[in-house]
């Protein structure tokens, strides 16, 4: 069994048991899997942040910064990447990712912000969405 954080599109967090997570999939597909306060069907799986925890013992100094360094070469590429390949589509993002999964327009890399009420919209029409946290460059602070 595993146990997964869900979410309602009213925003009520509850914990479900499956056996898997295509137990927890087939449900959903199926609309059997509702919000115990509200009753609705439309119901994601919580998404959770990534905590990494130092090492405490035996670990030296020298490669907890290389690791440090690591991550950061690592998120600078991903900020790169996306720089280059996707188009900044501003607080737009909610209306042309659903132009786009409705098949009004052509399908492309966009990337954009959105409101909470916004994701809640776009999980609940299927939209596949995937949030990046946005770290700021020191080198954007000089004048």
């Amino acid at each position: 069994m595993i146990v997964f954080d869900l979410e309602c599109l009213n925003g009520h967090i509850f914990e479900g048991w499956f056996e898997d997570k295509d137990d927890l999939e087939k449900q959903q597909d199926q609309g059997i899997l509702s919000c115990p306060v509200c009753d609705t069907t439309s119901v994601v799986q919580k998404q959770h942040m990534i905590a990494i925890k130092k090492s405490s013992h035996n670990t030296s100094r020298n490669a907890l910064q290389a690791r440090q360094e690591a991550m950061v070469e690592l998120s600078e590429k991903v900020a790169e990447y996306v720089e280059k390949n996707f188009e900044d589509v501003g607080s737009g993002f909610t209306k042309q990712a659903l132009k786009m999964h409705y098949g009004a327009e052509e399908y492309r890399n966009i990337k954009g912000t959105t409101t909470k009420e916004e994701d809640k919209i776009l999980a609940k029409e299927g939209v596949p969405v995937f949030k990046v946290p946005v770290t700021k460059n020191p080198k954007d602070d000089l004048n």
